[in-house]
């Protein structure tokens, strides 16, 4: 082999290839030759400083910490959105509940119609409805103010069904006519849904920026 071969041949092998030639040749050749063992030195240490220099990595902190805080913010701002859309069904729900109740009680109230039994009751009853009719619709107004009213609709509505129990156990009336009694109980769900919802973006801001500081 030439030097020119053995020379290929050790380059190839210092780029981890395939030499095509013997090691035993190679090793021999330079190890006799003056020339091909001086590039041999020279090549190796080419090759050393080429693998350990040192290599210009970007810093890319800012990007990677704007991407995050880029989909933090837009976690937050569809999480926020989905509660607004929730708070707002809600709000209509309660709101239609206040005029239902209000329906009830203003032909009692204003024309009398229904108090042939017992008026002086049926008027009583008639203003309670009302009362709770605006307690309902100040509640879909402004729903960061359902709570407060809340304890009175779930007072209302559990007594109402101990008592409409305890009256068709000892058979002084029919379920059929205690069933309107559930209206109150799903009156007092939708206040307190209302009520939790109107509170979840102040819950979950504060998490947000915690995270964001992590």
């Amino acid at each position: 082999m030439t030097c020119d071969d053995v020379r290929v041949a050790l380059s190839a092998r210092l780029d981890g290839e395939d030499p095509q030639a013997p090691a035993a040749v190679l090793d021999a050749h330079t190890a006799s030759c003056p020339g091909c063992r001086s590039w041999l030195a020279s090549a190796e240490r080419v090759t050393r400083l080429t693998r350990v220099r040192a290599v210009d990595v970007p810093d890319l902190t800012a990007p990677v910490l704007a991407a995050v805080a880029a989909d933090r913010a837009a976690a937050r701002d569809g999480a926020a959105a989905t509660v607004r859309a929730r708070r707002q069904v809600l709000r209509v729900a309660v709101a239609v509940a206040a005029v239902a109740q209000l329906a009830v009680a203003l032909p009692i109230l204003l024309a009398g119609l229904g108090v042939e039994a017992d008026p002086h009751t049926s008027r009583e009853m008639a203003s309670f409805d009302a009362a709770l009719a605006v307690g309902f619709a100040l509640a879909a107004w402004r729903p960061e103010r359902a709570r407060a009213f809340l304890p009175v609709a779930l007072v209302l509505a559990v007594c109402l069904a101990a008592t409409s129990v305890v009256d068709v156990a000892a058979s002084t009336t029919a379920v059929v006519h205690e069933l309107g009694h559930l209206a109150a109980v799903v009156q007092a769900g939708l206040l307190w849904a209302l009520g939790r919802v109107s509170g979840e973006p102040e819950r979950r801001l504060p998490a947000a920026f915690a995270a964001g500081r992590g």
